[in-house]
């Protein structure tokens, strides 16, 4: 039970302070996808070994590969026919921007109201996530109570 708290605190804690969970990856996974994309027997392989390829680079923490996989996306961005396929790689475009500290021109103002709006149903969800997390432990710890008191 110690131990679900703490687990509970702890996401509550990194839900405040903002922590980035969006995943890294290492320079062998890198190393793996560029192989790929070599070995690639037809241009569908090489397609989907690229986006691979990409999705590794913009995850890396070298700026290099995570400047390098921005540009592979953006280069074949318009080559895309696939709505599902230009929505992954406006997200890994987003992803290497954030990345590289790029979030938004302050100027923006459509980026701005966005980014608020964003920012206001996360503080949202997150309050009703409490709300609903700290109902359950008064329910548990009632629940406990009570029947401790059955006992006696």
């Amino acid at each position: 039970m110690e131990a679900q708290m703490s687990k509970f605190f702890e996401s509550v804690g990194s839900f405040f302070s903002g922590g980035d969970n969006i995943p890294w990856c290492d320079r062998d996974i890198i190393a793996g996808c560029e192989r790929e994309v070599a070995e690639a027997a037809t241009e569908e392989q090489k397609n989907d070994s690229i986006m691979r390829l990409s999705w590794a680079l913009v995850h890396s923490k070298q700026t290099d590969d995570v400047n390098r996989g921005i540009g592979m996306i953006e280069a074949s961005l318009d080559k895309t026919t696939s709505p599902l396929q230009t929505r992954e790689k406006l997200y890994l475009l987003a992803v290497g921007h954030y990345r590289n500290g790029n979030y938004i021109q302050p100027d923006w103002r459509q980026a701005s109201s966005l980014k608020k709006a964003i920012e206001d149903k996360i503080a949202k969800d997150g309050v009703i996530g409490i709300g609903i997390a700290t109902t359950a432990v008064g329910l548990i710890v009632g629940g406990i109570a009570a029947a401790l008191a059955r006992k006696k």
